[in-house]
């Protein structure tokens, strides 16, 4: 079954949630400031949306590219 962009956007959001949450966690323990925790999980946020989008596109064309006889 191939994957709808929808899906692979819907997919980015929920993981990103979820690892942007762990990352301000960790950057809150590690500096004890909320600011910078925030501006750090703000940061990774922005960022990694984008390339998991990517990422998901890639290895979707990949197995595509599998399901072909030679």
């Amino acid at each position: 079954m191939q994957e709808k962009h929808i899906r692979s956007i819907l997919k980015s959001f929920s993981w990103r949630a979820l690892a942007t949450l762990t990352t301000f966690i960790i950057s809150y323990f590690v500096t004890g400031n909320l600011h910078y925790a925030a501006s750090i999980g703000v940061a990774e946020l922005i960022f990694k949306i984008g390339l998991y989008y990517i990422h998901e596109r890639v290895w979707q064309r990949l197995s595509l590219m599998s399901d072909v006889s030679y």
